[in-house]
């Protein structure tokens, strides 16, 4: 591929991150339309034709990592784990 074909493929993929993102704004409003309708109603759930949206706290457990090797770094180092992974970056 030609160099000005790969700076044609960068500036279209930038048009589509554009793209995305005000997509990604406009589907946020429109969710957040459903919440204030569900925070008016006073529902954690509610359907309609086809469709049941819930909107619930939900609490979860996590291992903090920095805590445990900082306090126990020998636990820490025995149960980490490595991976290998690539990565692609366009700026």
């Amino acid at each position: 591929m030609t160099m000005t074909k790969l700076d044609a493929t960068v500036a279209r993929i930038r048009e589509l991150e554009t793209e995305i993102a005000e997509l990604e704004a406009l589907l946020d409003s429109e969710k957040d339309r459903i919440k204030a309708e569900m925070i008016e109603a006073g529902e954690e759930t509610i359907s309609g034709t086809g469709w049941t949206a819930s909107w619930k706290t939900i609490t979860s457990t996590r291992l903090d990592s920095k805590k445990v090797k900082e306090v126990a770094p020998q636990v820490y180092e025995t149960c980490c784990t490595t991976s290998t992974t690539t990565r692609f970056t366009l700026r």
